[in-house]
């Protein structure tokens, strides 16, 4: 797959070695001559341009591209970069890092944004689910799925601790997909028991999120 990442900050750099080490073809753009570090990222190609303007995105042959990731640190560019890339050259998959919580809701598809990523809401979110027991929290939301990814921590006192997944009255179109306990990750079988203490993560619809809560966690919790 090849992928161009606009923003050769930290942050696109992490993106693109993760990507690279998955045996992905990647390109790293960035108008400041001060970003462009081949040695940190050898394996990537660079591009000294603006992604901004569509000259720029030409030279980076952005129509070649199966994903454009947009990291830079300035919003405004985020949009524009993921505007251009689906509009103009008809990206199929874009995603923006969203800096600044004001301005999520911007980012749509109304603005070529298939996938929005707020740092600070993660971070959030990631606080929360460490301190949280018998809580929903969510961590992503995957915007053409109509659907999010969100966690809990099982209480003790939950009335499905030690039965099989397969025997919990999960609601429609709820996935269990990932049980962690000790460190390690079970992929959850109909047979595999939920235990006190378990991180279940579920993709779900936002409106049955409430009702996976109260099945799971007796009412104290909430």
């Amino acid at each position: 797959m090849r992928v161009a990442i606009a923003g050769a900050g930290a942050v696109g750099r992490s993106i693109a070695q993760e990507l690279i080490a998955n045996t992905h073809q990647v390109l790293l753009i960035d108008k400041d001559p001060g970003s462009i570090k081949p040695d940190r990222v050898p394996d990537a190609e660079w591009l000294l341009a603006d992604a901004c303007e569509m000259s720029s995105l030409e030279e980076a042959r952005l129509q070649q591209c199966d994903v454009v990731i947009a990291a830079t640190g300035d919003d405004k560019v985020n949009l524009v970069a993921s505007l251009l890339a689906k509009t103009e050259f008809g990206v199929p998959r874009t995603v923006a890092r969203v800096n600044h919580p004001n301005n999520e809701w911007l980012f749509t598809e109304a603005w070529g944004v298939d996938v929005s990523v707020s740092t600070p809401r993660i971070m959030s979110a990631l606080v929360e689910e460490a301190v949280t027991v018998g809580d929903l929290v969510r961590l992503f939301e995957f915007r053409q799925g109509n659907a999010n990814l969100v966690e809990m921590t099982l209480p003790a006192d939950s009335p499905y601790v030690g039965k099989p997944a397969g025997l919990i009255p999960f609601p429609e179109n709820c996935a269990l997909v990932t049980i962690l306990r000790d460190r390690q990750v079970y992929t959850p079988s109909a047979e595999q028991p939920v235990e006190a203490g378990d991180e279940l993560l579920f993709v779900i619809p936002a409106e049955a999120e409430e009702e996976l809560e109260s099945l799971l966690a007796p009412t104290e919790h909430h």
